[in-house]
């Protein structure tokens, strides 16, 4: 006969020892199959109602939001995938060969679930004739990333939504997860469910967009390189995937998206930006060239700062709040015929928010960005502009008869605390097509061979805080550098096709998170994303998965104790397009 404990009573378990989670099962069992009221459920299980109607609502949501159970785990019988035919060892040597590192072996083989442990490819490498691989520069490193070609024995798994399982994986981007709080606390990730950008069977809305993030963020260089990035697990727990999708799946997915998908997607971040306090007085408008070297048969040609002549280009206007560095518009459509209207269009969609409306004062823009006749619009508008007035002989010989004491000097700081000196004289100017006078401040000393000519319709504040003002425009430049170089916003040739437009979107939501990040660490508060993403997110790590938490294990930099500090400020939360699990960063006991 089979042995009975004597102590253990099977009535008594199942009737009293019910846990939090067995319990809220049978209270909405209860409700959605018996058809019990809420007060009759609430007197039954010792529930305030008022807590009955909060885990019935919350039931509806999380049942359409998560594939895995909401209340039991699902046993997954048998082993994980192991070397069963003698191929791992194979797939090693072939990695090494690219002269990846074992950690970038171990990250690549885990896409596919196999057991092996990095004291194994150590191992194999070693019994291979390999020595340590030795240290290599990031320049190096990227090299042999970019010029990978996975081996035919692995190959890139499907991508799906996640079904989190228990285990341990290697990720090269760890610190890529450290913006998942920043998108949860935002809403960014609710802007993008309610957004009408395009989901499929087995990509949601969500996913997808943050699968295009994912690359923004992590500043891969080459959108055609797929084999490195689409085997990474962690970067596909970012978008709450098992690994991100092929190159194919983007430019498929970017032929779906319209201008007015981007324009009502950039609205609705307006008031997460003005939340955080990141929206001054005053807005920065500059053209940029995204340079084609394709077929440019319908581009026209446009000046490239960069390559300092014209060239087919997209032309494309930035809209940058002057004191935080965020970008809160973008346009690609921008045509010779019609460049002189973008300010109008840009005071329509900033309308949009009337928070951010109330806050706006300034315009500063460039001579060229559009006619005096719109000058004259503005100000009937009420809307203030700082701009520069072109250049002629007669303004010159203006100049050049202001007397010596005229001359006025004032210091424009930097962000860091440096500054510089600039030397300003001011008067008064009248312009064809614009009704009344304009204030004019004349400036020496800003680097340029011959003086600027700001002109406004500002009267009341100071010169020096109107040459600030303007001074600050010039930090445009340095943004849209930045967004050329580290988010490869002119790289619309290479191996993934992005519409330029859905591509400047990303840009600019990439870019802004790095912002908000930045804030977050003292000291790298005015850092720009490079060197937030080499301090903090260029970062390797091992992700381990247990029934209710998800714990990252960042390698130790010299920067890993300001990162668990504002971690710990943030505290720990579930992502619900990742999974009910709470996720949490620690220190890994490896560098």
């Amino acid at each position: 006969m089979e042995k009975i404990t004597p102590t253990f009573d099977p009535v008594s378990y199942f009737n009293k020892n019910l846990c939090a989670a067995h319990k809220r099962f049978l209270a909405l069992r209860s409700f959605f199959v018996d058809k019990k009221t809420a007060p009759i459920i609430a007197k039954e299980f010792d529930y305030a109602i008022t807590t009955v109607y909060a885990m019935i609502r919350d039931f509806k949501k999380t049942s359409v939001e998560i594939d895995e159970d909401p209340f039991f785990k699902q046993v997954i019988v048998g082993r994980k995938k192991i070397d069963r035919e003698g191929d791992v060892a194979d797939i090693v040597v072939s990695l090494r060969k690219r002269n990846l590192s074992v950690p970038e072996i171990k990250a690549i083989i885990d896409s596919k679930g196999m057991n092996i442990t990095e004291r194994t490819i150590t191992s194999i490498l070693t019994d291979n004739g390999f020595s340590k691989l030795p240290r290599r520069d990031k320049a190096v490193r990227n090299e042999a990333l970019s010029a990978l070609e996975i081996t035919p024995q692995i190959e890139a798994d499907k991508s799906r939504k996640l079904k989190l399982e228990n285990g341990k994986l290697s990720t090269q981007l760890a610190g890529l997860l450290l913006f998942l709080p920043l998108i949860k606390e935002s809403g960014i990730d609710q802007a993008i469910k309610n957004s009408d950008y395009p989901q499929t069977r087995t990509v949601g809305r969500l996913s997808s967009i943050l699968s295009f993030l994912a690359l923004k963020l992590s500043s891969v260089e080459r959108y055609s390189q797929d084999d490195v990035w689409c085997m990474d697990r962690g970067m596909g727990m970012f978008a709450g995937l098992n690994v991100l999708p092929k190159a194919a799946w983007f430019s498929s997915y970017s032929s779906s998206v319209t201008r007015d998908m981007n324009v009502k997607f950039l609205k609705s971040l307006t008031p997460i930006w003005s939340g955080y306090g990141l929206l001054s007085d005053s807005i920065n408008l500059d053209f940029t060239a995204i340079p084609y070297w394709g077929d440019n048969d319908n581009l026209e040609n446009n000046w490239s700062g960069k390559f300092q002549r014209s060239l087919a280009s997209i032309q494309a206007v930035i809209a940058q709040d002057s004191e935080s560095g965020i970008l809160c518009y973008g346009d690609t459509t921008v045509k010779h015929k019609n460049q002189s209207e973008v300010v109008l269009e840009f005071l329509d969609f900033y309308h949009s928010d009337q928070e951010a409306e109330r806050k706006l004062k300034y315009l500063v823009f460039d001579s060229k960005f559009t006619t005096y006749e719109n000058l004259n619009r503005l100000n009937k508008n009420n809307v203030k502009f700082i701009t520069i007035q072109r250049r002629s002989k007669n303004l010159e010989a203006k100049i050049l008869s202001f007397p010596d004491e005229c001359w006025k000097t004032t210091r424009i700081p930097k962000s860091n605390g440096k500054g510089r000196n600039l030397v300003y004289a001011e008067d008064t100017t009248a312009l064809s097509d614009y009704e009344g006078l304009l204030r004019q401040i004349i400036i020496k000393g800003n680097g340029k061979n011959k003086p600027a000519i700001i002109i406004t319709n500002e009267f009341d504040l100071q010169a020096k805080e109107i040459v600030r003002k303007y001074a600050r425009r010039w930090l445009v430049e340095k943004e849209i550098a930045e967004q050329i170089h580290f988010f490869h916003l002119n790289r619309n040739s290479s191996g993934i096709v992005i519409k330029v437009d859905f591509d400047l979107t990303m840009t600019i939501l990439a870019h802004n998170l790095y912002r908000v990040m930045a804030k977050q660490y003292e000291g790298y508060e005015h850092s720009d994303a490079i060197t937030i993403f080499d301090k903090f997110i260029n970062n390797a790590g091992e992700i381990k998965i247990s029934d209710e938490t998800v714990t990252i294990f960042l390698k130790r930099k010299r920067t890993l104790p300001l990162i668990l500090e504002a971690m710990a400020k943030i505290g720990s939360h579930s992502y619900h397009w990742i999974g009910k699990r709470v996720f949490s960063f620690k220190a890994a006991n490896f560098s």
